[in-house]
């Protein structure tokens, strides 16, 4: 008999919903084999192996569905799958394949064999805690980035990484397993190639242009794909346009401004190393001529331009996110706020600002309401004219509200 974990009552309500977690003061008790037979004891006294596969009731008995269990961490258990533990572990190789492939068509719907993207979007996709970037180089060469961030998937390594070469083949394959968040689980940090060595820097071609993608050091799983399709409607917006992108990291929203024609882009980042990436990438696209890059902390210069009396006609608010915790949403708050309260004064009349938040914490409310404040404050009237999300290589999943974490909204100021 596999491991079972049973639920204290009415905590099965998120699971069933689709939640893929479940935390340590939600488990009522556990049932396992031992010498003496069936042991039912609390989680605390229970023996089983961190990594093992479990299975999950509700407090009256129902199968919920199986997961790894490690309790180290706070998320004890992470749903795996609605089947049973013996029809997981029958055949772990053909399990994950499964999975995997089933991702990589979903993606295919959408995106041609010349598009970098998300492959795997870890509970998105129904494999907690992994992420798997699919980049595409100028020379069509396929590179993966793969992310183990938690012993559940870390336990079924070997399998995973057999299920994406066979799938993909990919040219290169980098791990980048070096999130704080693995030592949470007791996990070591590791960063390295798996495989072939390959160049850490590749260039890859968005919406027609190029950018330069650092495997190893890159924020991250080394650049944002999300907002792919965000940056190519933006630059749609830009012709003619003077245009200031700010908090920019790479430049791409600045670079799909330029090829949508704007007459001149500022991208700002505070990262002298950013700006350094953004240079590189202006004279990729031979974009000197219309765009430069400026090495500046956006709040002050954001006041700076203010005070001269600077007006643009597009600016974009692309920040990192300014809480990663619910604790600091009211301070997040005011740093939303005033970053979009100073844009909104810089626009020309009938100016459009495109302002976004990637926090999870942040929510639509939060976010919305934020806008509207500073739309007051700065005694401009606002028409919101289109809402995005992340790409469809971000799927949102039901039960899952993590899964829709950032805001796009593009924003006429009158």
């Amino acid at each position: 008999m596999f491991t079972r974990v049973f639920l204290k009552k009415g905590e099965e309500a998120e699971i069933k919903q689709g939640f893929p977690w479940v935390f340590d003061n939600e488990i009522s008790h556990i049932k396992f084999d031992s010498q003496e037979g069936i042991k039912q004891t609390s989680l605390s006294e229970a023996v089983v192996e961190d990594g093992s596969v479990v299975e999950v009731f509700a407090n009256a008995g129902g199968f919920l569905g199986s997961g790894v269990i490690n309790r180290k961490s706070k998320i004890t258990v992470r749903m795996i799958g609605s089947e049973h533990a013996d029809q997981i572990m029958k055949d772990t190789q053909a399990f994950y394949t499964e999975k995997i492939l089933s991702a990589y068509n979903l993606r295919k719907l959408h995106y041609s064999d010349e598009d970098s993207y998300r492959l795997i979007y870890g509970e998105a996709d129904f494999i907690p805690g992994l992420i798997v970037e699919r980049y595409v180089d100028t020379n069509k060469n396929v590179y993966l980035v793969v992310q183990f961030s938690t012993l559940s998937c870390e336990v079924f390594r070997k399998e995973i990484l057999h299920a994406l070469r066979k799938i993909v083949k990919p040219y290169g394959v980098y791990e980048k397993s070096d999130a704080p968040g693995r030592e949470k689980e007791g996990l070591k940090l590791r960063s390295c190639w798996d495989g072939e060595v390959r160049s850490e820097k590749i260039t890859i071609r968005e919406n027609g242009v190029l950018i330069e993608v650092d495997l190893k050091n890159g924020q991250k799983t080394g650049y944002f794909l999300d907002q792919k399709d965000n940056r190519r409607y933006v630059g749609s917006l830009c012709r003619g346009k003077r245009v200031l992108d700010t908090f920019t990291h790479t430049g791409a929203f600045g670079l799909n401004a330029v090829k949508g024609g704007a007459s001149e882009v500022i991208s700002v980042d505070i990262s002298p190393e950013a700006v350094e990436l953004v240079n590189k990438n202006i004279e990729l696209n031979k974009a000197g001529s219309k765009m430069k890059a400026v090495c500046a902390d956006v709040f002050d210069l954001l006041k700076e331009y203010e005070k001269s009396g600077e007006k643009f006609d597009v600016i974009i608010l692309d920040p990192p996110a300014f809480t990663k915790t619910a604790k600091n949403i009211d301070k997040a708050y005011g740093g939303y706020k005033e970053i979009n309260l100073r844009a909104m004064r810089l626009l020309n009349p009938d100016g459009i600002l495109v302002t976004c938040s990637c926090s999870y914490f942040f929510d639509s409310e939060h976010f919305y309401g934020m806008v509207m404040k500073a739309a007051e404050d700065s005694k401009k009237r606002v028409q919101v004219i289109a809402k995005f999300g992340a790409g469809p290589d971000h799927p949102v999943l039901l039960g899952y509200p993590k899964s829709e974490y950032l805001k796009c909204a593009v924003c006429r100021v009158v």
